[in-house]
């Protein structure tokens, strides 16, 4: 019986009443920040979106872990978004003790995703306060343009314990960062000065990292290996921009050379003046500039600052129902992991492990605050309690962070690192892990999570990239310029591999931790500090071998190509 079936079945069952409440989520205090305002009406209508718990996301995770560890006998033989949705659809069981929930309270869910592990309902805040054992307040955020309901505390019924995974929004308080790397207008466009960003007229263009990185200008031939990045809070990217981009830093391109629009969650794009944004633009410019051919995607996803983790969710659903996607999905956003809470920010992990193991490889910035956040905040300085960053520290994606200068490239001082307090060290880095914390002496005064999932795993340049925005030539930089760096590697990499009659690479760290050693070159110098934070400041340093500041360092491309084609 299908799910809407079954719904509809049970709609007309007389449910049992309300078991004990069972605490789900907590905070203990309102997150810096916020300021709450007081009850939120009673009669305020409020939609929730409810993860249903999958039928087998251990089986899930074991298999991913199977497809991509090389040597494995199933290695990189993807699935299919039917073979995943077995894994992550919710089971009978499951449908069923919350369609008798719904219907003993009057509610309607609605079905909004493909795997039908997601439902929203719709209701007056009084009703969902007593459903859950909620108190939803209103809060306010210097940097949200409105208020926002939210409870710190949320509880399940007991007959919903096992089932239900998420509710959403209730606990999570995800703000924006306000970037203190801002973009600088310069007055000439054309071939850089010089490409060493430790030289203060050094200029990352696309020709740069060519060279420094051994990435070939050789164009791509396979059009089914499609590179995509994505576009939240309204950052859109300019086709006009692209074409003056590719005229002054690729003339080798053709100028009309362009992406393609889709769109998630009334996701759009206008090209109207000034509509262009730097984030996005960034990203669309280095995808067509770096991975020369590979047809490059601009997702976009609709929602606005104050609805960040909605955003992520309807990234993955939207993936999850595509027959063909894109071989890399590249991001260049997140926030502090404790923002959205352990239950969200799992659950949308758990997404991109079901991405990974259709051959999806989901690569995500690091971050820009260093050790202490995703960007930085000067009054931080003298906390040495570690803020990781998510999705960075999701044990799924692949995590990119920054470096600056060519002989040698060092560790930027802004680039983001650290350890999950939300998930545990995988496999694939134990050994990686435990050899750089042999390195931290014992009087070390950073606060972390020793056991955590240690990020990023590699990097690539991350300072003064050379972009255009609404017609004027403009200096970036950030974690946020090196993952489509990377992600224009790795689709070149697929290319090549999907000539040759091989699958993609997919999720990718099991692979590169076990080839690292010589598809890297290692950074053993910097200190993540920092943008604005003193370098005294407690931080991490890089490292021989892996290290929370770069990972394992930067990219060989032919010797990457060489391991991934062997």
């Amino acid at each position: 019986m299908t799910f809407f079936r079954l719904l509809s079945f049970l709609s007309v069952v007389v449910a049992a009443s309300a078991g004990p409440m069972v605490l789900h989520e907590r905070r203990t205090a309102v997150p810096s920040g916020f300021v709450r305002h007081g009850a939120a009406l009673a009669n305020q209508t409020i939609t929730l979106r409810v993860a249903l718990t999958a039928s087998n996301v251990g089986g899930l995770e074991e298999k991913l872990t199977s497809l991509a560890t090389p040597g494995s006998p199933d290695f990189r033989q993807w699935l299919s978004k039917d073979d995943v949705k077995a894994f992550a659809s919710p089971s009978p069981e499951t449908v069923s003790a919350f369609g008798a929930f719904a219907s003993a309270n009057g509610l309607t869910p609605k079905v909004i995703s493909p795997n039908g592990d997601w439902v929203s309902i719709t209701l007056p805040v009084s009703k969902a306060n007593k459903l859950f054992a909620a108190e939803f307040d209103v809060f306010t955020h210097p940097s949200l343009a409105g208020p926002i309901l939210r409870t710190l505390s949320v509880s399940l019924p007991s007959e919903l314990v096992g089932h239900v995974d998420v509710i959403h929004p209730t606990t999570a308080f995800v703000a924006p960062d306000v970037p203190v790397v801002p973009g600088r207008r310069i007055a000439t466009a054309g071939p850089a000065p010089s490409c060493d960003t430790s030289d203060p007229n050094g200029i990352i263009t696309p020709t740069c990292l060519q060279d420094l990185y051994g990435i070939p200008a050789t164009p791509a031939t396979e059009t089914s290996n499609i590179l995509a990045a994505t576009g939240y809070e309204s950052e859109f990217a300019s086709i006009a921009d692209l074409a003056q981009f590719l005229t002054l830093l690729r003339p080798d391109i053709s100028n009309t050379t362009t992406f393609t629009l889709v769109t998630a969650d009334n996701g759009t794009n206008p090209q109207g003046p000034f509509d262009a944004g730097s984030e996005a633009n960034l990203d669309i410019q280095y995808t067509a500039g770096i991975a020369t051919g590979v047809p490059v995607q601009f997702l976009s996803v609709g929602g606005s600052v104050l609805t960040f983790p909605d955003s992520l969710f309807d990234t993955s659903t939207f993936l999850d129902g595509v027959d063909n996607p894109p071989s890399v999905l590249s991001t260049s956003y997140g926030r502090i992991e404790s923002a959205f809470g352990a239950s969200v920010a799992t659950k949308i992990c758990n997404g991109y492990m079901g991405l990974g193991a259709r051959g999806i490889s989901v690569i995500f910035a690091s971050g820009d605050g260093g050790v202490r956040g995703n960007h930085d905040d000067s009054s931080l300085c003298a906390n040495n309690t570690f803020l990781p960053v998510f999705p960075a520290s999701c044990p799924y994606v692949t995590s990119v962070g920054s470096t600056l200068g060519f002989a040698p490239e060092k560790a930027i001082n802004f680039t983001g690192g650290g350890f999950s307090n939300v998930f545990p060290s995988p496999d694939y880095q134990t050994a990686a892990v435990a050899g750089f914390l042999e390195t931290i002496p014992p009087d070390f005064a950073g606060i972390f999570n020793s056991t955590g999932r240690g990020y990023p795993d590699v990097a690539t340049q991350g300072w003064n990239f050379e972009i255009v925005v609404d017609g004027e030539v403009f200096l970036e930089g950030g974690t946020s310029a090196s993952a489509p760096t990377f992600a224009s590697i790795i689709a070149l990499i697929n290319d090549r591999l999907v000539a040759a009659g091989k699958p993609v690479l997919g999720f990718l760290n099991p692979f590169l931790y076990s080839t690292a050693s010589s598809t890297f070159t290692d950074i053993t110098s910097g200190h993540n500090s920092g943008f604005v934070c003193p370098a005294s400041s407690v931080a991490f340093d890089a490292a021989v071998g892996w290290d929370p500041l770069t990972g394992f360092g930067t990219p060989v491309f032919p010797d990457l190509l060489a391991a991934a084609l062997g």
